[in-house]
């Protein structure tokens, strides 16, 4: 119907509109609205500029207030409870005490004399109670050790870190972003947007990243991933290639390893190096 009125018919009805709008602000300072009225007022906040968001009812600050509302709602799964069950303080106490009378012993070798004792225990759980305790690994327990920090700290013009991010849009849609970070510098390169990302895709666009970094950063010598399928052996040999300049950039292939992450601590929960 709103085909066959002229312009100036509408022009007028937008006035009547507003005014009575602006009668039920004065009667009604705090209206309430139902859960369809916010998801339609979100919806359509997309659809204007900013500046034009004095329209409506509420503030600007609260349409985006709702629109996260909106995608946490949407990608909230039961709560199912998690994690395995806490270690007996008693454990706890002797694995600090195994790991402060031997400095050299590492995870392994504190996992099997606890065997020996009865008690089955994984090796990732006595790296938490240690760190708990304030309980460096093996190596820098002892005197006159390397300590993570310091390795990282003369390493980190040579490490290079990726993962992905994800962002909602206004209709709920996930989109990937795949990203690089230096850790010497914690310069952050955006490699790619895609709502499927694949290994061939992934694969593009850390070629097309490779050669940005050939002419203007210092060689890569280790690159900290997880393990995410989408990072294919296609990805990985990227980085073994040559570089085009005359400083080849070699990788060694072997069985990844883990180890904290440094730079992506706020982007990922777990990396992984491939050296």
């Amino acid at each position: 119907m709103l085909c066959w009125r002229s312009a100036d018919a509408k022009e007028v009805e937008i006035l009547v509109l507003r005014h009575q709008l602006a009668i039920l602000r004065r009667q009604h300072p705090r209206p309430r609205l139902q859960p369809r009225d916010r998801a339609l007022l979100a919806a359509m906040s997309r659809l204007l500029p900013r500046p034009r968001w004095s329209i409506f009812v509420v503030t600007p600050e609260t349409l985006l207030r709702w629109h996260r509302r909106m995608v946490r709602r949407h990608w909230t799964y039961p709560a199912l409870p998690r994690g395995r069950p806490p270690i007996p303080d008693s454990v706890q106490a002797l694995i600090v005490r195994l790991a402060t009378e031997n400095p050299r012993w590492g995870y392994q070798r504190i996992r099997g004399e606890l065997l020996r004792l009865g008690c089955r225990i994984s090796g990732s759980s006595i790296a938490r109670v240690l760190r708990a305790n304030g309980l460096q690994p093996a190596p820098c327990r002892a005197a006159g050790s390397t300590t993570w920090r310091s390795f990282l700290r003369h390493q980190a013009a040579g490490i290079l870190a990726c993962d992905f991010l994800t962002v909602d849009t206004v209709f709920l849609h996930r989109l990937y972003v795949l990203f690089f970070i230096q850790l010497h510098n914690r310069r952050v390169h955006l490699a790619g947007v895609t709502a499927n990302p694949t290994g061939a895709w992934v694969a593009q666009q850390a070629r097309n990243l490779a050669a940005t970094l050939a002419e203007e950063a210092p060689v890569v010598r280790f690159l900290i991933r997880d393990r995410d399928s989408r990072f294919t052996r296609a990805f990985d040999d990227i980085w073994h290639e040559p570089a085009p300049r005359s400083s080849a950039r070699r990788f060694r292939r072997r069985t990844p390893t883990p180890l904290p992450s440094a730079g992506l601590a706020p982007y990922a929960g777990s990396a992984w190096t491939i050296s």
